[in-house]
């Protein structure tokens, strides 16, 4: 792509190769920013060039250390803000909170709009993210909000692979539109599950519905976060006749706690997961294989700035 006019790149501690990725796709600089922490744990930014009247475009995942990173965000938007930036656009690869959509039990929070409130507050005048963990969260904001997906990154590999004897899994109801999706792509045969949760980041396998004797997995999820879920749902799967040859995808790594450990399981083959989110090394196994989302993201950025289609990337 061309050099973009106007417009300006600037990334968070977070995700700074993502940053970089994006920025050399669209062949413009990254921008300078000064990010530091005091002794006391607080945040200092300042933009070390001039953002006035200029299109930003501040990278920034909410993922560990997720308040940290959310702080970050809210006050490098504040900065650009406050420096007269033209538009500012959070590209926000992971949303943080987003299991926090709703209230299923009194007098808890709906943290996910809270974090949509403070960004538009702080002075966000257009968020990108990618796979929502429930798309209605775009409903919470009263910007403008682009969703991009991972999907066809993730279907493209597989379409790679022996695909015979194979199956698009489901690990709970609120997974099945992205697993249909993902098995239209593919034209492979569905199979859904329903899990109960009797604590927060505890998953229990109740039924398994559809055939899967003498089937491979591609089990496909948005995040993974302890692996919990997922170990239940292969361990069912195992149960059920499936053949100890699974294949793991998901757009959102966050690898919290015994994750990495989990993921080790002898019946996992792979786990395919985006860049969304930074692994660190000692996370990383030689089972997991990383794309990038960074030509999507980029690709956004230019439809965004240059006032053009931005649905067409789903296609």
């Amino acid at each position: 792509m061309s050099m973009l006019e106007g417009m300006k790149i600037f990334v968070g501690t977070s995700v700074p190769q993502l940053g970089k990725e994006v920025a050399e796709f669209l062949q413009v600089p990254l921008g300078h920013v000064m990010i530091k922490r005091f002794a006391c744990g607080e945040i200092y930014v300042r933009y070390e060039e001039t953002v006035r009247g200029y299109d930003v475009f501040v990278i920034q995942s909410l993922s560990q250390p997720v308040n940290d990173n959310l702080v970050e965000l809210m006050i490098m938007i504040d900065a650009l803000k406050r420096a007269s930036a033209g538009r500012i656009n959070a590209v926000i690869p992971h949303y943080g909170y987003a299991r926090q959509e709703k209230k299923v039990a009194p007098r808890e929070p709906i943290s996910a709009r809270m974090v949509a409130d403070v960004l538009t507050t702080v002075g966000a005048d257009r968020v990108v993210t990618i796979d929502l963990h429930a798309p209605a969260i775009q409903g919470f904001f009263n910007i403008p909000v682009d969703h991009l997906t991972a999907l066809p990154i993730l279907a493209d590999y597989f379409r790679g692979r022996d695909l015979s004897d194979a199956v698009v899994v489901a690990l709970d109801a609120g997974g099945i539109k992205r697993a249909e999706q993902m098995a239209a792509r593919l034209n492979l045969p569905l199979v859904g599950m329903y899990k109960r949760r009797p604590d927060h980041n505890v998953a229990e396998v109740t039924h398994v519905i559809g055939d899967v004797v003498g089937k491979k997995p591609i089990i496909i999820e948005d995040l993974i976060d302890t692996g919990g879920t997922l170990i239940a749902g292969v361990e069912a799967l195992l149960q059920h006749g499936a053949k100890p040859e699974v294949y793991v995808c998901a757009t959102h790594p966050i690898l919290s706690g015994p994750a990495a450990e989990r993921m080790a399981h002898p019946a996992i083959k792979e786990v395919v997961f985006t860049n969304t989110v930074a692994i660190p090394p000692n996370r990383k196994l030689p089972k997991v294989t990383v794309l990038s989302v960074a030509p999507l993201v980029a690709k956004a950025i230019h439809r965004i700035h240059t006032e053009g289609s931005v649905s067409e990337l789903f296609d």
